[in-house]
C-alpha cells in the first residue's frame, strides 16, 4: 500500500516501497513553481504520486531534478511530461537507456555487462509484470556539472553533484529555506558490476558534505526523513566503522574489536547486523 505524508509546509513524499524498489519521491512546492525530485521506477508509480498531489491541491509539477540515473529513479519521467534536470553523467546514460529496446534479452546483457543487476530484474519484473516493452525511458533536457539553483518563488533548492559509490552520478537537493536536505541513494553502497562496497575515502568526504549543510531534516531515497541528531546518531556508527577500516585494512576482528570500543559496548556483545555486513562491504572497497 502506498504512503503519502506532508512533511513539511512545502513538502510532499510518497515514501519508498520496498516490494517494487519504488524510491521516495517528493514535491517541493513553492509560491511560484513546484520542483519535483525524482521521476518514479515506472509510469505507475509516478502516476500515483501525481494523483496524491491533484487530492491534496499542490500546485501541478514545473520542473523535475533527477539525484541519479537508475532505473527505480528514473523510468518515470516520461510519465510527468516535465523539464528535467540531472547531472550531465546522468543524461549521458539516460541517453543511452533511451536507445534500448527493453525486454528479457537486453536486461541479460545489461546483467553480464555490469550496468545493473540480478535483482534489478526480478524488481523490473514485479513493477511491469511481463511486459518490459512497457518501459520508456526519456533523457533529461537541463544539464548541470556541479551545482545548479532552482528558484521556486519562496524556496529555493540547491543541487549540488556529489558522486559516491552507489552512482557516480549522484546529487543531492537542499531545500535551503526548510531545512530539508534529500541525499537519494548517495550514501547507500554499490550495487552493481561486482560485490558491494563501500570506499572508504569516499563515503567519509560524504559524510563531510552532508553534515556541512547542517540541515535540521535529512531524507534519504529508500529510508524514513529523520530529524539532523537521528541522523547523526545512525551515520556516526558507519563513520567509526569506516574508521577503523582504514587503521586496520582486511583484519576484519580487529575492525569489530574496536569499533565495539568505540560504541561503548563489552568484548562479548553482538554488534548489530547492518554493522557487521558493512564491515564487510568497506573491507571489499579496499584497494588489492
Amino acid at each position: 500500500m502506498s504512503e503519502f505524508e506532508r512533511i513539511s509546509e512545502h513538502i510532499y513524499v510518497m515514501h519508498a516501497e520496498r516490494e517494487t524498489d519504488r524510491p521516495l519521491l517528493a514535491a517541493v512546492a513553492g509560491s511560484s513553481r513546484t520542483l519535483l525530485i525524482d521521476g518514479g521506477n515506472s509510469s505507475a508509480h509516478a502516476a500515483a504520486f501525481r494523483e496524491y498531489l491533484e487530492r491534496e491541491g499542490v500546485r501541478k509539477p514545473d520542473v523535475m531534478v533527477l539525484t541519479h540515473h537508475h532505473w527505480d529513479h528514473s523510468f518515470g519521467v516520461a510519465e510527468w511530461s516535465l523539464p528535467a534536470i540531472a547531472q550531465r553523467q546522468t543524461a549521458d546514460i539516460l541517453r543511452g537507456f533511451a536507445g534500448l529496446e527493453w525486454n528479457e534479452e537486453t536486461l541479460s546483457r545489461l546483467i553480464a555487462e555490469g550496468v545493473v543487476s540480478e535483482q534489478t530484474r526480478n524488481d523490473m519484473r514485479a513493477e511491469y509484470g511481463s511486459d518490459l516493452g512497457l518501459i520508456r525511458v526519456e533523457e533529461p533536457n537541463i544539464v548541470f556539472e556541479r551545482f545548479i539553483d532552482v528558484h521556486l518563488g519562496d524556496l529555493t533548492c540547491e543541487i549540488r553533484y556529489v558522486g559516491g559509490d552507489h552512482s557516480a552520478d549522484s546529487c543531492v537537493v537542499y531545500v535551503k529555506e526548510e531545512g530539508t536536505l534529500f541525499l537519494g541513494d548517495a550514501l547507500a553502497p554499490s550495487v552493481y558490476g561486482g560485490p558491494m562496497k563501500y570506499t572508504t575515502g569516499k563515503f567519509l568526504a560524504l559524510l563531510d558534505t552532508v553534515f556541512a549543510y547542517g540541515a535540521d531534516v535529512l531524507v534519504e531515497s529508500h529510508g524514513r526523513p529523520v530529524s539532523r541528531e537521528d541522523f547523526y546518531n545512525d551515520v556516526r556508527r558507519y563513520e567509526l566503522l569506516a574508521r577503523q577500516v582504514l587503521r586496520h585494512g582486511r583484519d576484519r576482528e580487529a575492525v569489530l574489536r574496536d569499533l565495539r570500543a568505540d560504541l561503548g559496548m563489552a568484548a562479548e556483545e553482538e554488534l548489530p547486523e547492518d554493522l557487521t555486513e558493512a564491515a564487510g562491504y568497506f573491507m571489499n572497497g579496499l584497494v588489492k
